[in-house]
């Protein structure tokens, strides 16, 4: 099963911990109700009533810099739903589309799959068992978030999902990428490697 992994970013304002729990992605009936995509593997446990996120959205979006509160969570055909205080009309609920919700996150819990930004920065980025980079910064973006990889004097974004990153190994200070080809073959050791090749073919 892809999934899209649960990345921790450090509230710059408040220094408290958030995990990414889930996005907006439409506007359900006319009641303010909203459809979720899910980042956690527990939405029971975090969408309960009463439950606070903080919004990432757009700085032009008169959301931001709020939270909303969860009124109620369910699953309607199939789908996550969820309805929160003061979003009371589908009119209000598209306002909210897109909007990714983080949750405060005691660091002494972290779900599966879940890691804070400070445990991923500065781990070693292994291919085919060779060392290909370290990890600089994580991006957080809607769809997905991306580890950008500092591979020599370049930045490679690499799309922190189980199929391109299936293994994270904290405790032995690496992660494992089986990237598409292509996206490491930039490097100069890779791009010599192909211009031997091409010689020897022309000879």
């Amino acid at each position: 099963m892809s999934r899209t992994t649960d990345v921790v970013q450090k509230d710059r304002n408040l220094g408290k911990n958030q995990l990414r729990v889930g996005r907006l992605v439409k506007a359900h009936g006319l009641k303010g109700a909203l459809k979720l995509e899910l980042y956690t593997d527990n939405p029971e446990r975090r969408f309960v009533t009463g439950a606070e996120f903080t919004l990432q959205v757009p700085e032009a979006s008169p959301w931001h810099g709020k939270t909303v509160t969860v009124r109620e969570y369910r699953v309607m055909n199939g789908n996550p739903v969820v309805f929160l205080d003061d979003v009371e009309d589908r009119s209000a609920a598209e306002g909210l589309v897109r909007a990714i919700l983080w949750i405060d996150q005691d660091t002494t819990e972290v779900e599966e799959n879940a890691w804070f930004d400070q445990q991923l920065v500065g781990l070693d980025v292994v291919r085919d068992d060779v060392v290909v980079g370290k990890v600089a910064r994580i991006e957080h973006f809607p769809a997905q978030d991306l580890l950008i990889v500092k591979a020599g004097d370049q930045e490679i974004m690499v799309p922190f999902v189980e199929a391109i990153v299936p293994t994270v190994d904290v405790a032995a200070g690496k992660v494992i990428v089986t990237p598409p080809a292509g996206l490491f073959e930039e490097l100069p050791d890779a791009a010599g490697s192909e211009e031997d090749a091409a010689a020897d073919a022309a000879e």
